[in-house]
């Protein structure tokens, strides 16, 4: 399963799913369960308010959480689907001890999407590009990450929007 993507779309989606305070907080919530607004500062202390307002309204604007009365801040359908993805990208990363033997859950996530951002193009669209050897150690290792690309692949079909480069206005 393929969708050909543009350089572009690529870069955009690496740089929305990578963002360590939108990881932060589907997966907080996705582990923790809904998150009251007014608590999203004490949950996630270490994320300034600006990283938690502009992580609150990418995902809410993406469609990966939605305000539910009562309870706060909930995962979407996409973003349980999301939180799924970094799970499986954390697992790969973790089993092939990338970026590093020990590192943050966020750190593992950039570095898979970075793996796997040249072989969503459409220029790579048949499958895994060709990676770099110092970043993949075997052809075992990237044979096994077409498992996480195929998840990568199939959510964001199911997610456009992420993939989406806004149009820039104009410049008069």
């Amino acid at each position: 399963m393929s969708t050909p993507f543009t350089p572009a779309e690529v870069r955009h989606a690496v740089e929305l799913l990578a963002s360590r305070s939108l990881i932060r907080l589907v997966t907080e919530i996705d582990d923790n369960g809904a998150i009251p607004p007014r608590r999203l500062a004490g949950t996630l202390p270490d994320l300034s308010t600006r990283q938690l307002r502009s992580a609150s309204d990418t995902a809410r604007a993406h469609g990966l959480i939605r305000v539910a009365p009562g309870a706060g801040l909930e995962l979407t359908q996409g973003g349980t689907e999301l939180a799924d993805l970094y799970d499986a990208m954390a697992r790969w990363a973790r089993r092939h001890a990338v970026p590093a033997p020990v590192c943050e859950f966020s750190r593992r996530i950039r570095h898979v999407l970075d793996l796997l951002a040249p072989s969503l193009t459409t220029e790579h669209a048949d499958g895994l590009a060709p990676l770099s050897a110092p970043r993949l150690t075997s052809a075992g290792d990237a044979a096994d990450l077409a498992r996480p690309r195929t998840l990568l692949i199939q959510w964001l079909a199911g997610n456009p929007q992420m993939a989406r480069v806004p149009e820039t206005e104009p410049v008069a």
